[in-house]
């Protein structure tokens, strides 16, 4: 079985750059899509914006703070899905099997590509030229042979870049990255891995699976085998989410029901961004808490029909947490998820592995 061609295509800056393109008058400057002045979450940020910390899911007050002149625009998540089937319909002349992560992010298994190219970094560059040329925004590819390095690849050159990692260098690439780099390995897992003396894939690498499965359970396997630069991962057409979720610790408990319905607010929002960029629904909405004594107790609701809107979201949320009791002894951790998700697009079939060539 020779090694497979993926390519990871990222739209750079997506949301805002929408924007910025359908409103000349924004281009150049620090643009926020979603929140306000006085309220709510950043669904997406400009690069000019991003130069001073501003990042996705961040609060509203906290980037205009970052940032005094950011504009700040309503989210048209209508358009975007409008941009992302564009870009999908690109994918679809070249690649008989393609991974959406999200309205501006795919997978591209292109080992035998529909148009007979052959080889994977020309069929990346010719979508990308494609996609500035149908609808004047820009993106970044990844090419190697796994799903994570071609990911990992995409994200080198940011913004318009592209990255070509072929399986003779794939390992050493791995080597220099730094840890949080990897895909899965958020902020929790970045702060036990540094406690544990590993900042690097090298690092990373210099373990052995015993230590990985002592410290890191069933995420053990994947973390030995990208600390090599293996990744068996097929590009899987009909991948669903399973379910989406938004959790926030705060820095005081909080005790009263005002204090919580008020601090659910944000939180809907982020998953109401977060399910709109997956261009998905659910009917299933979970509350979670965890009290000051760690312990965790759930709430859901099951819906008539698919929802996605923040205000829904917000309402069945509000409606759990009314029913749960023993707020008043302290709650560190609030959340909001939701599942029995319907995705709202998706694409294409089945196709063997070729040498990479």
């Amino acid at each position: 079985m020779g090694a497979r061609k993926i390519i990871h295509i990222d739209m750079d800056a997506f949301f805002a750059s929408v924007e910025q393109r359908d409103h000349p008058e924004l281009r150049g400057r620090p643009v926020a899509v979603g929140g306000s002045r006085e309220r709510g979450v950043v669904a997406a940020a400009s690069y000019e914006a991003r130069v001073f910390g501003v990042r996705s899911a961040m609060a509203s007050v906290v980037a205009l703070r970052k940032c005094p002149e950011l504009i700040f625009v309503p989210p048209r998540f209508d358009v975007y899905r409008n941009v992302s089937r564009q870009i999908r319909a690109i994918f679809a002349e070249y690649a008989p099997l393609i991974e959406p992560l999200s309205l501006d992010e795919a997978y591209l298994d292109v080992t035998s590509d529909l148009k007979g190219i052959g080889s994977a970094t020309q069929i990346a560059s010719e979508i990308r030229t494609r996609i500035h040329a149908e609808t004047g925004l820009t993106a970044s590819a990844g090419v190697s042979y796994n799903k994570f390095i071609a990911k990992l690849a995409s994200d080198q050159n940011k913004p318009n870049g592209m990255c070509v990692i072929r399986p003779r260098d794939g390992a050493a690439f791995v080597a220099a990255l730094p840890v949080r780099r990897f895909h899965g390995v958020g902020p929790v897992r970045a702060a036990q891995m540094e406690r544990l003396g590993i900042r690097t894939g090298a690092d990373l690498r210099d373990k052995d699976m015993a230590f990985m499965e002592r410290h890191f359970g069933s995420f053990a396997g994947y973390l030995y085998g990208a600390a090599r630069g293996h990744d068996e991962r097929a590009v899987q057409p009909d991948r669903p989410h399973k379910s989406i979720s938004v959790e926030t610790t705060f820095d005081v408990d909080l005790k009263t029901s005002a204090a919580l319905a008020e601090a659910l607010e944000p939180i809907a929002e982020s998953l109401a961004q977060r399910v709109a960029r997956a261009d998905a629904a659910g009917r299933t909405v979970t509350l979670k808490l965890r009290y000051a004594d760690f312990r965790i107790v759930t709430r859901s609701r099951t819906l008539l029909s698919p929802v996605h809107a923040r205000e829904a979201l917000l309402e069945a949320g509000g409606e759990l947490l009314r029913s749960v009791p023993g707020i008043g002894q302290g709650v560190r951790l609030l959340g909001l998820g939701i599942s029995n998700l319907h995705q709202q697009a998706g694409e294409v079939a089945v196709q063997p592995q070729l040498p990479f060539g």
